[in-house]
């Protein structure tokens, strides 16, 4: 039996959409982009060109999540399936878009660069916990209009997982389609196998930005997958409370549902998210507080009640360095984004409100996310009996480690971690060097890096070389940062 962690009731997740449906009737959502109103318009909505603000119908609301599909999956850079939205399939992949990335040594937050976005790609892409990749840092050296697309870049050549990503602007978001079409063997082949899901943010509250709604557009026609990311900001953004912040995510992701349904019905969409609750004494937005893994929680049962697939930020903490209020907090939030059954979890590796990330976190978060999954797997029954011919010929003798039967079911019922969580005795954890977690996972990191091989792809690793390089000129960038290929 698997665990089934719900917070709300049925008759509680009724009254949340009851006033989601409220608001975007009677108050309404602001949507800023033209065409976006148009396609509104043209499907019944009430639409104030002067205001900007659209109020829909339960009945068109109710049409658009109707042809929404129930589940899809990402491919791997082979053609596999391996990353399946739906249903309460549990995932994790790293953190995304953060902008400084922990010194190992100094333990300083500095500047990421192109570099440490690779050792992130490489270790991600090394840890079997982490079913997908994500474009997690901003290259702080490159031109910003080539943030967002110098990011898949990077990963297309590091990777070949499924990738979570977005665009920093509506003209980069074709540009980056182009470059996973290259993989996939054009736009056509990418929207039957789509190789990334790219998460699009409504603005708190109940706005619906030019860029937004061209982006949710342009991923529909496409066929590419988009994640809707609300982010209620539970008593500066959003009521404070935590059903209050929930009404509003239902609200604003119900809208952009809407908007991009109208554009290509049946388009793959999923119900994100990144809310947090509002620190009243710091003025800062914890991820790892545990009010805001409550929130997922909740906003994820409410999409899975109308049948999308979901997602949220979970297992990151506020934290600046991998100490213990870093492995509390991640830890924590992951099993309950686990529990919770939410299809993708993003955050492992990141500090700081999201800020910065760590390679070594993102190894120490590989246990968590185990743990987390092994958890979410349940209790099963793995022989004929639970136990009576596991005591055949025990004769009341602590004697099953001989059995059979352990040896052949152990490794199937327990979580095996790796060398970073220690599980030795205190005189051979003594006469392995007395290392702390974090000196583990350094040595660990290191590991991983050294025995990193680069998947090559020649045929459209050619034509992406040529692609940004063009891309990077017109940004006025004349050579890229150097690379270990």
């Amino acid at each position: 039996m698997k665990p089934d962690f719900k917070l709300l009731a049925p008759d509680l997740v009724n009254r949340i959409l009851d006033e989601a449906f409220h608001l975007l009737r009677e108050t309404g959502v602001k949507v800023q982009l033209p065409a976006a109103r148009q396609l509104l318009a043209e499907a019944g909505a009430d639409v104030n060109e002067t205001t900007e603000v659209v109020k829909l119908s339960e009945a068109l609301i109710r049409r658009a999540v109707s042809s929404v599909p129930r589940e899809f999956f990402l491919y791997n850079r082979q053609g596999q399936p391996s990353v399946r939205y739906g249903g309460d399939t549990v995932q994790f992949d790293p953190g995304s878009s953060g902008v400084h990335y922990l010194d190992p040594d100094t333990l300083e937050h500095i500047p990421s660069e192109t570099p440490h976005l690779v050792r992130v790609l490489q270790v991600a892409e090394s840890l079997p916990a982490y079913d997908a990749v994500s474009t997690s840092v901003v290259c702080n050296e490159v031109p910003k209009s080539m943030g967002d697309w110098y990011r898949l870049y990077l990963v297309l050549l590091y990777t070949t997982k499924p990738i979570v990503t977005g665009a920093f602007s509506a003209q980069t978001t074709g540009v980056m389609i182009d470059m996973l079409a290259l993989y996939a063997g054009g736009r056509a082949s990418l929207a039957q196998k789509p190789l990334a899901v790219f998460d699009v943010c409504p603005t708190p509250p109940l706005i619906w930005s030019k860029f937004g709604c061209q982006n949710l557009i342009d991923l529909a026609r496409a066929g590419v997958p988009a994640e809707m990311i609300s982010m209620p900001l539970a008593g500066a953004g959003a009521p404070v409370t935590i059903l209050g912040s929930v009404v509003q995510h239902a609200a604003e992701s119900l809208a952009g549902a809407v908007i991009h349904q109208l554009a290509q019905p049946g388009a793959p969409l999923v119900w994100g998210g990144a809310p947090a609750i509002f620190d009243m004494r710091q003025g800062t937005t914890p991820m790892g507080a545990v009010e805001t893994a409550m929130i997922d929680a909740c906003y994820a049962q409410v999409g899975k009640t109308l049948g999308f697939p979901t997602h949220t930020y979970l297992g990151a903490t506020d934290g600046k360095i991998a100490d213990y209020q870093a492995g509390l907090e991640s830890g924590v939030s992951a099993m309950i984004g686990a529990l919770a059954g939410i299809n993708m979890i993003s955050g492992a590796g990141m500090l700081d409100f999201l800020a910065c990330i760590s390679p070594e976190k993102l190894v120490l978060d590989a246990e968590a996310i185990g743990m987390a999954k092994r958890m979410a797997r349940g209790v099963q029954a793995l022989s004929d009996t639970l136990a009576i011919e596991m005591f055949a010929g025990i004769e009341f003798k602590a004697d099953f480690l001989k059995k059979k039967e352990t040896r052949a079911l152990f490794s199937k019922e327990q979580y095996l971690p790796s060398r970073v969580i220690d599980r030795a005795s205190i005189r051979a954890w003594q006469d392995a060097g007395a290392l702390d977690a974090w000196q583990r996972a350094k040595a660990e990191t290191q590991n991983i890096l050294a025995a990193y091989r680069r998947p090559v792809q020649p045929e459209p690793e050619k034509e992406l070389f040529e692609m940004v390089s063009r891309l990077a000129r017109e940004a006025g960038m004349e050579k890229l940062p150097p690379l270990e290929l």
